[in-house]
């Protein structure tokens, strides 16, 4: 009898620790984004799930969320060093503090019960890459709770790309020297006008509501190619664009006349504002630099 019962006792253990060592594997496995289980952590609430991705940019969502995840963000990158880091919080994160871990230390990004709004960025030097922890908050008598909490991160190349996620991005005019390159590396460049601008003073950002009558590139779907109907009633595409395009509300945009050429970056599925002077200026500075071959790339004029 006390054979038996130990051997159901034993079974189960074993039975525990193969689920729980398939949770760890599968953590480990994974490249850009992963989606698991804080379930099979619940056993023991000193472990602490490991994930590792390998891509520049991706997301985390945890549902069940157990006692604590640790995210290592190690990509595979052979010529671009990306030094900085920037993590956007799901809208759903609660019950949860959030940490980076840099040089064996953790800096608290988000405190459970605070409203999550803005995208945190840091620098990510060293002879290791950081870390994002999460360590759930107690939930009383009952642990496991129907919810998920995440996050996205993106892994940029330098600190200016970050910065017009922060509150500390410049509001001056592209000198000459920017502007040439902004048309060459932004995310998106398009030719067009600001049909409107809201502004919104407790996110610190305003929309810019873009009419774009050319779009050069963009690396995603920032504008939209609009569909307006003839005479007889069927939808047609025409060459006109709309897109929107944030900017930080200290900046001071506004709505007016006139043709620009709009540049930006790209962050988490959303458009910011880079260097957007009017385009006859910017032809003026394109076509100096062309004729003394001092631009860095080469710009469809037409």
């Amino acid at each position: 009898m006390f054979c038996s019962v130990f051997e159901m006792f034993l079974h189960g253990v074993v039975f525990m620790i193969y689920i729980l060592n398939r949770q760890l594997r599968l953590c480990a496995a994974d490249l850009c984004n992963w989606r698991g289980s804080g379930f099979p952590a619940g056993v023991d609430t000193r472990v602490v799930l490991q994930v590792k991705l390998r891509c520049t940019e991706g997301s985390v969502r945890w549902v069940y969320p157990g006692q604590a995840l640790r995210v290592v963000l190690e990509p595979n990158l052979s010529s671009v060093k990306r030094t900085t880091v920037c993590i956007k919080p799901s809208p759903t994160f609660s019950g949860a503090n959030l940490f980076i871990e840099r040089d064996g230390t953790l800096e608290q990004l988000v405190t459970d019960g605070k409203r999550v709004e803005h995208v945190s960025c840091f620098r990510a030097e060293g002879p290791q890459m950081p870390a994002i922890y999460i360590q759930t908050s107690p939930l009383g008598d009952e642990p496991w709770s129907r919810r998920w909490i995440g996050f996205r991160y993106e892994l940029m190349a330098n600190k200016s790309a970050a910065t017009s996620l922060g509150h500390t991005a410049s509001c001056r005019p592209c000198n000459d020297t920017e502007l040439l390159m902004a048309v060459c590396n932004s995310d998106f460049v398009a030719r067009g006008y600001i049909k409107a601008v809201l502004h919104d003073p407790d996110r610190h950002l305003s929309l810019v509501e873009v009419l774009a009558v050319r779009v050069h590139w963009q690396r995603s779907g920032v504008f939209q190619q609009q569909a307006h109907s003839d005479a007889s009633g069927s939808p047609r595409l025409v060459p006109s664009w709309r897109g929107l395009i944030r900017a930080h509300v200290q900046c001071g945009v506004k709505a007016g006349a006139g043709e620009f050429l709009f540049t930006g970056s790209e962050h988490f599925g959303e458009a910011w504002l880079g260097c957007a002077p009017r385009y006859k200026d910017f032809l003026s500075v394109y076509q100096t630099a062309k004729a003394s071959r001092r631009n860095p790339c080469d710009f469809p004029l037409d």
